[in-house]
């Protein structure tokens, strides 16, 4: 008698049954590591894996079953008294269900192995995984601990009773110092500071009046101010006259939101930050190009600058816009919008600031933009920077990348130099705040003269100046002319040297060089802040000009840009859902590109020309000077604005 098969749906709808969905948020295409592996998403993947391992047993225990019925069933049939043909035929169905039944055995046999395999490895990865979601959490705890201690510290050095009451001394302190008398570089009672603590080599001492110094000998170069030198008088005081064009003078305050910012840092230690998707929370209403564009806010500096005569004292108001351009970052720890590929942004300030600005972003990753500036004033800039961010556990660091030229048109004077280190401090606990650190040295490719800026990290523990800056500028045999001294965030001040000398070695045994200068002229003093700028993101008045919406510009600038237009007026919840829908419409716009390149070459060579843009403005080209290839204007974008021809851009918003 055949036995009858068991009703055995419920298994064989499991078996064959969907595997269960985790959750994908993959984020940016373009992204490497667009966002975190959620614990969720593991755990997930190790419930749909134990899931069909059960399965695979299910499946062996069935086939075993239905295998043996078989048998008996064909074993009942050949007792049965039939026909010849029937019985040879029956012999050669009892043959292959033999076969089959080896064959299901060893299949048996195969899974068995495979299932007690990955049940003992299942095992191992639920232990590794436990372990370093354990490690994981300690150290957070750890990080956070260490934090909390620092800011301590940090409170109860502030509060020490013997610490000097103002340390933020006058910037002639520690590194512009007047002397007692006529032998006062051998007075005991003069002191001397470093101006670059324990790593430059000079100390700065102020000179008497001429005539005091009549006895004075061994005195080189110059012995006072001289009529060259009136352009450097009131460089930094030029007063501002009423814009032809009147424009917005503040914009929607910044909503009340509370922030953890370390809720979202704490899982990017070690990451490029340009691939972490960021909510809007965390952003200015300003995209990258406008924060480029906002180092022209001095742009007087390079105007006075062409009236020079003598290049090392047009360096000294270069070397003063190049500081200034960090002015405006001393309370601006929020991050600007990344532009989408192709953004650009233009300032057309030609009536008065005598300037027109290009912005474009022509790279996604890593994230680079190429700027030009035209003045009318006799001078053109233009950079390609590359920023590059990691988040370090406790602080995070922001390196551009790229040089900064600068052309005087009728002296032909051209500087290069490169952008410091920005650091924001405090992420996990405390206020955040930021510095500036590192060297820049400044070019005239065509004199050979050079600046060498120090940017001095803030210390609670330094007696310097907070924000302290200080440099040097030299002609082409090196000779030192001029001695800079203030902060990044306040003022620059310049003093010429009339005499250099080596100075005792001190107890390091290291000999530094002192120079003595006439009294220091202020080159640039920062712009008071408008009123109420803490509840407008601390924007200068040049950035709250920035966003302004302006007609005939072209479709791809920043000021039309959808989500840091909501986040501006205070629509934060509708800026991230648009943020969201640009950042994957870009995603969409890279994988076709990915498709049409794939078909005419491998797929490592396809990704490559992917992400390849030609940007619409500018063009990749050899830099003589650095060696280095870098996006130049290459014309045609202001005439397309006048005539207002925009069809060659993308649809990027």
């Amino acid at each position: 008698m055949i036995a009858e098969p068991e009703d055995e749906t419920a298994s064989l709808w499991a078996l064959h049954g969907p595997w269960p969905k985790c959750s994908d948020d993959s984020g940016d295409d373009d992204d490497e590591t667009a966002s975190p592996a959620d614990k969720s998403e593991l755990h997930c993947a190790i419930k749909s894996l134990s899931l069909k391992l059960d399965d695979l047993s299910t499946c062996n225990d069935l086939i075993a079953k239905h295998g043996a019925a078989l048998q008996r069933s064909l074993s009942e049939l050949d007792g049965l008294k039939i026909p010849y043909e029937s019985s040879e035929k029956l012999k050669a169905a009892n043959e292959r269900a033999t076969l089959f039944r080896i064959t299901s055995n060893a299949m048996i046999n195969a899974c068995r192995d495979f299932l007690e395999l990955a049940e003992i490895h299942s095992r191992k990865w639920q232990r590794a995984l436990q372990y370093e979601q354990e490690q994981r959490v300690h150290l957070e705890e750890t990080i956070e601990q260490l934090a909390k201690q620092h800011n301590s510290l940090e409170r109860a050095f502030r509060s020490a009773p013997g610490r000097a009451a103002n340390p933020t001394k006058s910037f002639s302190e520690g590194s512009l110092l007047t002397p007692k008398g006529e032998d006062s570089e051998e007075d005991e009672d003069t002191e001397y500071f470093d101006a670059m603590e324990d790593s430059t080599s000079f100390i700065t001492v102020i000179t008497e009046a001429k005539e005091d110094r009549k006895a004075e000998g061994g005195t080189t170069g110059s012995v006072d101010w001289t009529s060259s030198d009136n352009v450097l008088d009131g460089a930094s005081l030029v007063p501002k006259g009423p814009p032809k064009v009147k424009r917005r003078v503040r914009i929607p305050d910044k909503p009340n939101y509370s922030l953890n910012l370390w809720s979202i840092m704490k899982n990017c230690i070690g990451r490029e930050l340009s691939k972490i998707p960021m909510p809007v929370n965390f952003n200015e209403p300003l995209s990258m190009l406008q924060r480029l564009t906002e180092d022209l806010e001095y742009h007087h500096l390079l105007d006075k600058a062409v009236h020079c005569t003598s290049s090392v004292e047009q360096m000294c108001l270069v070397a003063a816009f190049s500081v200034s351009s960090y002015s405006t970052t001393v309370h601006r720890i929020a991050k600007p919008f990344n532009p989408m590929l192709g953004e650009t942004f233009e300032l057309d300030r030609l009536d008065d600031m005598g300037l027109r600005s290009l912005c474009e972003q022509v790279s996604h990753h890593p994230p680079s933009a190429a700027h030009y500036v035209f003045s009318k004033r006799g001078w053109s800039l233009w950079q390609e920077i590359t920023i590059s961010s990691k988040f370090r556990g406790k602080y995070l660091s922001i390196m551009p990348l790229g040089a900064i030229h600068l052309e005087f048109q009728a002296s032909g004077n051209h500087y290069v130099w490169r952008k410091s280190t920005s650091t924001v401090h405090n992420i996990i606990v405390g206020k955040l705040w930021i510095d500036q650190t590192g060297d820049i040295e400044i070019v005239n490719h065509k004199t050979q003269d050079r600046c060498q800026l120090k940017f001095l990290p803030y210390s609670y523990f330094s007696k310097e100046v907070a924000r302290k800056v200080t440099g040097v500028v030299s002609d082409s045999q090196g000779k030192a002319h001029y001695v800079l001294s203030g902060s990044w965030d306040e003022q620059m001040e310049c003093a010429k040297i009339v005499q250099s000398s080596p100075s005792s070695p001190g107890s390091d045994g290291k000999q530094k060089t002192v120079y003595q200068t006439l009294p220091a002229k202020l080159l640039w003093k920062k712009y008071p802040l408008p009123e109420n700028a803490e509840n407008m993101y601390y924007f200068s008045e040049l950035a709250l000009t920035l966003n302004e919406h302006e007609e005939g510009v072209a479709p791809t600038d920043s000021r039309l840009r959808p989500d840091q237009r909501l986040m501006e007026k205070g629509h934060w919840d509708e800026a991230n859902t648009e943020k969201q829908r640009l950042e994957e419409k870009q995603r969409v716009s890279r994988r076709r590109r990915l498709e049409a390149c794939s078909r005419g070459c491998g797929t490592e060579e396809a990704e490559k020309e992917a992400d390849v843009y030609m940007p619409l403005w500018f063009e990749k080209r050899l830099d003589p000077l650095t060696g280095e290839t870098a996006c130049m204007y290459k014309g045609g974008y202001w005439e397309a604005k006048e005539r207002q021809d925009w069809h060659m851009c993308p649809n990027i918003f």
